[in-house]
């Protein structure tokens, strides 16, 4: 059985986490297995979006398997947080919009998979927490740099130096999501908002992101000609001209990534 289930949908890959058993705890063979994804996802044309989820009801993702970590050596556990941090990045920077539905508790790594996403939508009982100082380290899969920038290095060092759990309704009102919605409908939620990215053109989806991703973090200018840059290499594509030639004829237009 696949500890990481990828189901392709037109145009969408639906990725879940498959360790109920352990709140999908993401195990080192686990982790490896979603690297792999991630890295096929990356060279993938037929996938337009990617949306992550766990299996069952009851969580999204508790992080790291404590069991496992309890039987590492020191050089092991460096070679897990090495593997997970950059797994978490690799996907991050996958051309695709990627959406967590996060459909139960995320933990530690769990919320840091969460926020390695572009959007983030939430069953109304799902918790969200960056528990690890209580277990004596650090968030270590990008959580201290992702989080601060998402809400704020005041928020971020308060959830994480009190290690606190927090509702969906809390995340949202901290600016962690996109949305809210009823029990059990994370998925489909997701799945809705992916089906109306999914109508639009595959690159200039990844130039949005791209221009979205390298230059919030710069200065106006900067930011200004990275956003030039990334609609310059979309104006010789073919999918433009669809763009155009759909709105004159009043047509949905059909968008091949080319």
């Amino acid at each position: 059985m696949n500890q990481v289930e990828w189901e392709r949908k037109e145009g969408i890959s639906v990725l879940t986490l498959n360790r109920p058993d352990v709140y999908n705890a993401l195990n080192l063979p686990a982790l490896e297995e979603l690297s792999e994804v991630v890295d096929e996802l990356r060279f993938s044309k037929a996938t337009r979006v990617v949306v992550i989820t766990g299996a069952g009801d009851k969580a999204f993702c508790a992080g790291a398997d404590l069991k496992e970590r309890r039987g590492f050596t020191e050089d092991q556990v460096r070679r897990y947080v090495h593997t997970i941090r950059e797994t978490f990045h690799r996907l991050s920077k996958l051309p695709q919009p990627v959406i967590a539905a996060v459909n139960g508790v995320a933990l530690g790594g769990g919320m840091e998979l969460a926020l390695a996403c572009d959007l983030r939508i939430a069953d109304e009982h799902a918790v969200f927490g960056l528990t690890e100082a209580s277990l004596g380290i650090i968030p270590g899969a990008g959580g201290t740099q992702r989080l601060a920038r998402l809400i704020g290095n005041t928020r971020a060092k308060e959830l994480i130096f009190t290690a606190q759990r927090i509702t969906a309704q809390e995340a949202d009102e901290w600016g962690m999501l996109n949305r809210v919605v009823e029990g059990g409908a994370a998925l489909d939620a997701a799945l809705e908002m992916a089906a109306r990215i999914n109508q639009n053109a595959p690159l200039a989806l990844a130039q949005a992101k791209y221009a979205i991703d390298n230059g919030s973090e710069v200065d106006l200018e900067t930011g200004l000609a990275i956003e030039s840059q990334a609609y310059e290499t979309l104006i010789p594509t073919k999918d433009r001209l669809e763009g155009l030639h759909a709105f004159k004829e009043k047509r949905k237009p059909i968008y091949l990534g080319e």
